[in-house]
């Protein structure tokens, strides 16, 4: 099982990292694209199941009606769309370039990060995992968290591939270091009811490991840390660590919509890693944050 999850995490990091190298920007946004659609139906999966069997245990895969497909095909659909748009048109001032960036900088992201402030964080804390699992309301959260973080990391992506990899890399250190100190030193448990291999150990070694690599990057020219320096000062710092716990967020939340589904993992396209939710849940509340603080910058 470790030496598939490792030929997979090494698979993913080379696509990746071609997608980033590569001269043009089309294999990285379609790239993209095709993330946010699987992303979106594995979500929709959790929020509208096709009642279990009678007899079915805890992580047997709940057979899903038509829709959660069809609706991560429309996503793909739109987000390749908008990619043809924004980069096609390089003049992002007038005609339609101009009104789709408006629409994702002054609604459909600051939207997502409100929810995922306030209902995500409401939802982990509250640890309710035997709500219904079919919630529409979850379901349109899902449509809009997906289209945000795919904005937002395009968006980044446009402004650097170094900002863009470097903001990555900053969720990638809060996992691992938690990951690892929560294994070593975690005794106290983080939220229980939600996912009980997490403790707070953990989730405060993730934050600083987030912390210092924001710090060791502030002065890498073009780094997420760097243009958060310019714009945010020393104030950059806390705002990072912000970003750490709200990747714990993200990642308790999926957990949450698992548990309630009856499923041990989003779906089975990543061996040995579950399903391509389960590694960009992280990224999904705080990719739209990251953006919002670059761009709004004071």
């Amino acid at each position: 099982m470790l030496g598939t999850r490792i030929v997979t995490a090494v698979a993913l990091l080379i696509v990746l990292g071609g997608a980033l190298a590569l001269g043009t920007p089309w294999p990285f946004m379609l790239l993209l694209s095709v993330l946010t659609g699987l992303g979106l139906w594995e979500w929709l999966r959790l929020t509208s199941p096709v009642p279990a069997a009678a007899g079915a245990s805890l992580g047997d895969t709940p057979k899903t009606a038509g829709g959660p497909m069809v609706a991560g095909i429309a996503a793909g659909a739109l987000t390749i769309m908008l990619t043809w748009l924004w980069l096609s048109n390089n003049a992002a001032s007038i005609g339609p370039v101009a009104v789709t960036y408006e629409i994702a900088t002054r609604v459909v992201i600051p939207l997502a990060v409100a929810l995922w402030v306030l209902i995500g964080t409401y939802q982990v804390v509250r640890g309710d995992v035997h709500a219904p699992a079919a919630n529409p309301f979850m379901s349109l959260f899902g449509i809009l968290a997906l289209i945000a973080a795919w904005a937002s990391l395009a968006l980044m992506f446009m402004m650097g591939r170094g900002l863009l990899l470097s903001f990555l890399a900053i969720i990638w250190c809060a996992d691992i270091g938690a990951y690892f100190a929560g294994r070593a030193v975690g005794k106290r448990k983080l939220a229980p009811r939600v996912s009980p291999g997490k403790s707070w150990e953990g989730a405060i070694a993730g934050v600083v490991a987030a912390v210092v690599w924001g710090a060791a990057t502030m002065n890498w020219e073009g780094s997420f840390a760097n243009h958060m320096f310019r714009l945010w000062s020393y104030a950059a710092l806390p705002w990072i660590a912000f970003l750490a716990m709200l990747s714990i967020v993200g990642d308790l939340f999926e957990s949450l919509l698992k548990r309630r589904a009856g499923m041990k993992d989003s779906s089975g396209l990543l061996p040995g890693h579950g399903g391509v939710l389960d590694r960009i849940d992280a990224i999904l509340p705080t990719a739209p944050l990251a953006l919002l603080l670059l761009i709004f910058g004071v």
